[in-house]
């Protein structure tokens, strides 16, 4: 305890020493320094005590200097990711990509994405030093935070994943979070962006900037309708019905309009080859060469095509992509794969239909026996609103090889409930109303693999416990 008091006590020193370097060398107001210097002291805090703080300090920082963010950021080269699913682990493989480039990169690893998240990002990797070189951050934004952010910081590229459904009660309905998301764009029109070709409402964007998209150029499989619960059905143009050549999932695809012509815009970057699916990885071609993914589903062929296409677009080299995403790890919650005691346990983030659905899909490719572990939340970050589980297609279950199902959460009686009615037998499934008693069902479970589906913050709340239990080394 004294040791650890006393490498405060160093660093709190030396962060003094390096704060009063900065305040006579730079040239920025008293205001933002002890705003940085402050903030930085939190974050040191509550790493060694709380082992988080990511949207606090931010908070702090932008008390002192409401403009902040503009003054710690201009020396970057920012690349926003925005989008409904895949944010986290797109953010995590172009990070990867620059990294092992050789580039200097800061991002928000923790997921922290909201505009005091950003902050907090940025003061976090503020340096006291007279010259700041050039720099890369890859920043992970909420699609209805992007307008904050791009009032200080012009980013170089915007990124936008896809458009779905989710938490209903903050965005309403895909058409508004749009809205939400092209207000920041319009900020920064010398920005290019990137963008999912496959999501119909992503084309014909009256917009000044360079636009470049990425999609499939080949099928998944043979499926050409549209399920009664997808997002986007609608021409955005007429209000036709979409129809299509191919759809990879929900409503993204290779989408046209018989009544007005509106189709999917040229792809620049495309999958022209599906060479292997699995439960732990998959083998595709992107632009005729072939790319190891190393996490499983379709959602994720998207994510890593992004970050090829980010690469591309900034000019890497195309062998560190191929080695970046072969080995990429998971980001936490996204597929990671956590040891309790002889069982592996795979914790997936859920937060709305259609990732559910994909989730459920790539368990599906799963051919061994396994169970699985449903947590429902309905906390601010989740959604209040989980009447959404009733768009999730847990019918599918019954056709997987699944000897238990595990439920919890705050929620957890919804859940069972909607099990129930998607016919799952009762015998199969049991209800846990705490952390305690959901690790020892996972640890008395009779298969050696249990996939975890969990909204964010019984997630976080589950991986917390985890780590508390030593389950789990590092938390963020």
């Amino acid at each position: 305890m004294i040791k650890s008091y006393y490498a405060i006590s160093i660093n709190f020193v030396k962060l003094v020493h390096n704060y009063f370097i900065g305040w006579r060398c730079l040239k920025i107001n008293i205001k933002s320094l002890l705003g940085i210097f402050i903030s930085k002291l939190i974050i040191y805090i509550s790493k060694i005590t709380f082992k988080g703080g990511t949207n606090f300090p931010g908070k702090v920082a932008l008390k002192f200097d409401k403009n902040i963010l503009n003054k710690i950021a201009k020396n970057y080269d920012v690349i926003l990711v925005t989008g409904t699913n895949g944010k986290t682990t797109t953010t995590n493989m172009i990070y990867s990509i620059l990294n092992n480039n050789g580039n200097d990169v800061i991002t928000n690893e923790t997921g922290a994405n909201m505009f005091t998240g950003v902050v907090s990002c940025f003061v976090k990797y503020y340096k006291f030093k007279l010259k700041h070189p050039k720099k890369y951050a890859v920043i992970e934004v909420d699609e209805a935070n992007v307008k904050y952010v791009t009032e200080y910081i012009k980013p170089k590229i915007i990124i936008i994943t896809n458009l779905f459904r989710d938490q209903l009660d903050r965005f309403g309905e895909v058409y508004s979070t749009l809205d939400k998301i092209l207000e920041g764009i319009e900020k920064s029109p010398d920005s290019t962006l990137i963008l999912n070709g496959d999501e119909s409402l992503l084309g014909n964007l009256n917009l000044k900037n360079n636009i470049i998209y990425y999609g499939f150029s080949v099928p998944i499989n043979e499926n050409t309708k549209l399920s009664t619960n997808a997002d986007a059905k609608f021409c955005k143009l007429c209000k036709h019905p979409y129809d299509y050549n191919f759809i990879t999932y929900n409503h993204l695809g290779d989408y046209y309009c018989k009544n007005c012509g509106y189709k999917r815009p040229k792809l620049k970057f495309f999958i022209n080859k599906i060479i292997n699916l699995n439960s732990n990885y998959s083998v595709v071609e992107i632009n005729n060469k072939v790319y190891n993914i190393n996490q499983a589903g379709t959602y994720n062929i998207y994510n890593a095509l992004c970050a090829y296409s980010t690469a591309m677009t900034l000019n890497i080299c195309e062998s560190i992509v191929y080695d970046c995403l072969k080995n990429i790890n998971c980001s936490f919650g996204r597929q990671e794969v956590v040891k309790i005691r002889d069982k592996n346990l795979k914790i997936i983030l859920v937060k709305n239909p259609a990732g559910f659905d994909e989730a459920l899909n790539s368990i599906n490719l799963d051919d061994k026996n396994k169970s699985i572990a449903l947590l429902l939340n309905d906390n601010y970050a989740d959604g209040k609103d989980v009447s959404w589980i009733w768009d999730v297609n847990f019918e599918t279950l019954n056709q997987m090889q699944i000897d238990s199902i595990i439920v919890s959460g705050i929620r957890l009686y919804d859940m069972g409930i909607r099990l129930k009615v998607a016919g799952i037998n009762e015998n199969l499934f049991s209800l846990c109303e705490n952390y305690e008693t959901l690790l020892r069902q996972i640890e008395n479970s009779h298969d050696s693999m249990i996939y975890l589906l969990a909204t964010y913050t019984a997630m976080t709340g589950f991986r917390k416990f985890l780590n508390n239990k030593g389950y789990i080394k590092k938390l963020w």
